[in-house]
């Protein structure tokens, strides 16, 4: 597979640690701690476009790629086009991380101390799926599908 160059992001004031795109093992791009980050502490978010749930599940349709994350069960967060480096956060089935929501926001959090170099990681969870996508996380007792 050809992966085009890791896009350069910036560090915003609430990136906490410092992190860097990639390519992945896992998927295209991924992020990767790039200093070492403790258990249980913010590591970041990711910002984007509100729009309804309604909107999001028809652009989830219409684009091979996406990052949209559902609020509530009417609205939505799509960081398609977000330079937000978290956005590139891939799904494992052993995550390092977490994604917690938070008054509108998308936040990561480290489960475990991370490495610098680890590619951190979270669990998807549901999604648009529904169980049709290959994972390709290839950790141990990785469910097999997202």
């Amino acid at each position: 597979m050809n992966v085009p160059e890791a896009p350069r992001v910036e560090r915003r004031p609430y990136q906490k640690y410092a992190v860097e795109v990639a390519v992945s093992t896992i998927d295209g791009h991924g992020v990767f701690a790039a200093e070492a980050i403790p258990e249980r502490v913010k590591i970041g978010e990711i910002r984007g476009e509100a729009l309804s749930v309604e909107q999001a599940r028809i652009r989830a349709t219409r684009h091979e790629r996406i990052m949209i994350v559902e609020l509530s069960p009417k609205r939505a967060i799509d960081f398609t086009l977000s330079t937000d480096p978290m956005r590139y956060t891939n799904h494992s089935c052993r995550p390092n991380a977490r994604l917690v929501l938070d008054n509108g926001r998308v936040e990561f959090f480290s489960l475990r101390a991370i490495a610098p170099g680890e590619e951190i990681t979270v669990d998807y969870g549901e999604t648009h799926h529904g169980g049709t996508l290959p994972c390709r996380c290839g950790a141990p007792g990785c469910r097999g599908a997202l």
